[in-house]
């Protein structure tokens, strides 16, 4: 091949006994047997064994090297003894016998083993990043995020998209998250945004009379960081779409997302078809619009029960009469459950800073009965009642919970999942997607009173235009849709809103003017008054698919270099002070909170 090496540590075989080569990598490990010694050379293709003897005039240089020096090896191929094939690695019927080696590249000592993929301290990871990444789980966890985007990129093309490229440097938009701001040195005292999305863009594209469009788009987002998201960037499978309705982008989404779970992971899909569950079911029967349909737990609201003469719950029938719901989780055939797994996830509930969670189990002998510590509170007819509603049977256990909606649907959504993973009723072995459709276009803030864009403010409303009840805004139901898997928001997408008097009013509604609406979205608003077609898409996000398929818990194993908690690159030293002189370059002056 070249000077540094005949072939990759991962091709020789049987075939090239006897061959002289050249290798060049990583020393991944030394064992010192006395009169040999055995190197496990690393590059980015595998693993390969060296060996030299005591008598080699190299023996006493190479047994001094430290770990991770990168070195090059020639030598001659040589067959394994059956006892020591190893057959972990694809080189493991051979090994080579050093005759000379070259040092390319020296080792310090090293802050953390390469080794072996055992749990080190992420302060250490991050800060040195490219040592981290030599390891092999991360290693191949970056080669897939590679496949995988080189896979969707072919998929795309084989639709009939186009990819195309939208700007970074951008306006600032009033929605969504907070935005990365850059000062402009040309224009003083005024500033571009890093896009949060090419939302705006993607749509002048379909303006502009493309018809699929795609991008592999880097966004940012001055958000917080959690286990599936990355503070500061991210990136996501941006596509849109021109004279389509909501199933069309389902189509395709659907199709590519198949093809790429069945490729690059051996796990099974749960649905080849998607399930469609309505918004409002989903909060109702999950808790949640980010359900894990692998856990087959659902909640059921049975707040009418408590309306009953004959039940003594009283606790639960005063926040009953105030306002207060209640929802229960049945645990099937439980019956032969000790008090611990019951009291244990009261605790947990309590934990979670809820008031705890009441349960009971319904029993048979002459008649209907409850056994647990509020069981006596429920008469034959109101557990009949109650099996009726939640599709119970004896043997079965009814975790209960009440209070105001919002903190209702939040701790039963986590207890349905903890009682899922207590039960042990999760396959692990599954990808279960599914939409979560017909959201609704407003909300009302809790805190302000007042009447807010619910997801994305450029979303087409459903129903015939012309009998939408817009003093009503609650009511109305948008053409927005996201795709989830497992659990994890994969992404939201939306049939957009073309007609200009129609988005005029759609703001209105949310407290804007009409003068605002064309000065912070004036290219949208100018474009689509020249003649816009219907036309809608999505963003999976890159991240959270390589993660799933990588079987990840946290972004930052399927990320090369990723930020901490605190948005810094500790690699890098960003974010970092810069010097009086580019402040002034900028026309920028600092006022530090002390």
């Amino acid at each position: 091949m070249n000077k540094f090496r005949t072939h990759t540590c991962n091709e020789l075989r049987i075939k090239d006994v006897d061959k002289d080569v050249i290798l060049s990598g990583w020393i991944n490990k030394k064992r010192d047997h006395g009169n040999l010694l055995f190197i496990d050379l690393r590059d980015n293709y595998g693993i390969t064994q060296c060996i030299i003897d005591k008598e080699n005039s190299n023996f006493s240089k190479i047994e001094k090297i430290q770990l991770e020096t990168v070195i090059k090896i020639e030598g001659i191929v040589s067959k394994r003894t059956n006892e020591t094939i190893n057959k972990e690695i694809y080189t493991g019927e051979i090994e080579v016998s050093i005759k000379d080696f070259e040092i390319l590249g020296t080792c310090k000592e090293l802050p953390l083993p390469v080794f072996s993929d055992q749990e080190y301290a992420e302060e250490i990871r991050l800060k040195y990043r490219f040592l981290d990444l030599r390891r092999k789980k991360i290693h191949e966890n970056i080669i897939l995020r590679s496949k995988v985007i080189s896979f969707i990129r072919n998929e795309m093309s084989k639709l009939g998209f186009l990819e195309f490229q939208t700007p970074i440097l951008t306006s600032s938009s009033p929605e969504g998250a907070r935005d990365f701001l850059v000062p402009s040195r040309l224009n003083p005292g005024k500033f571009y945004a890093l896009p949060q999305a090419p939302q705006q863009f993607k749509q002048l594209i379909m303006v502009s009379g493309f018809d699929k469009y795609f991008q592999i788009a880097p966004c940012f987002r001055d958000e917080d960081a959690r286990a599936d998201r990355s503070p500061g960037e991210f990136y996501q499978l941006d596509l849109e779409m021109s004279f389509v309705e909501q199933e069309d982008v389902f189509n395709v989404v659907e199709e590519l997302l198949v093809n790429t779970f069945h490729k690059f992971s051996k796990k099974k899909l749960m649905n080849k078809k998607f399930p469609r569950i309505s918004y409002s079911d989903a909060i109702l029967k999950y808790g949640t619009d980010k359900p894990d349909l692998r856990n087959p737990l659902v909640i059921n609201d049975i707040t009418e029960v408590f309306n009953r003469d004959d039940v003594n719950f009283e606790i639960f029938k005063k926040l009953v009469k105030l306002g207060s719901k209640v929802r229960c989780i049945v645990a099937k055939e439980t019956k032969d459950k000790p008090r611990s797994f019951f009291d244990n996830i009261d605790k947990w509930a309590k934990d979670q800073g809820a008031s705890g969670l009441a349960y009971f189990t319904i029993e048979k002998e002459k008649k209907i009965s409850a056994k647990g510590p509020v069981g006596k509170f429920f008469p034959e007819k109101a557990l009949e009642e109650i099996m009726k509603i939640t599709n119970a049977k004896v043997g079965d256990s009814i975790f209960l919970a009440c209070g105001k909606k919002a903190e209702l649907e939040k701790i039963t959504s986590l207890a349905r999942d903890k009682i899922a993973m207590d039960l042990d009723l999760i396959d692990e072995n599954l990808f279960a997607f599914c939409w979560i459709v017909d959201y609704p276009m407003f909300e009302k803030n809790e805190q302000t009173n007042k009447i807010e864009f619910s997801h994305n403010p450029f979303s087409m409303p459903q129903g015939d235009l012309n009998k939408i009840d817009f003093d009503k805004p609650l009511e109305i139901l948008a053409y927005q849709y996201d795709i989830v898997c497992n659990g994890v928001e994969l992404s939201s997408g939306a049939i957009r809103n073309h007609i200009p008097e129609l988005m005029y009013k759609l703001f209105s509604i949310a407290g804007y003017k009409k003068q605002d609406v064309e000065k912070k979205f004036s290219g949208m608003i100018n474009a689509l008054s020249y003649g816009a077609p219907p036309h809608g898409g999505i963003a999976p996000g890159i991240d959270r698919i390589v993660m799933l398929l990588a079987n990840e818990k946290n972004i930052r194993e399927i990320t090369m270099f990723p930020m901490n908690q605190n948005a810094q690159d500790l690699m890098m030293n960003a974010p970092s002070e810069v010097d009086e002189g580019q402040l002034k370059e900028l026309n920028l002056s600092l006022k530090v909170k002390k």
